[in-house]
């Protein structure tokens, strides 16, 4: 995926408190590709 696909765009992912779950793995993948993430 383009690493700047989300440059400039918020996130809000709920779910992300285990450590083992698809919250995560979604913040962590728009993170990279350029989102501010918010978690809850």
């Amino acid at each position: 995926m383009n690493r700047n696909r989300f440059e400039g765009k918020v996130a809000l992912v709920t779910g992300a408190g285990s450590p083992r779950g698809i919250g995560r793995a979604t913040a962590l993948a728009l993170a990279r590709e350029g989102a501010k993430v918010t978690i809850t």
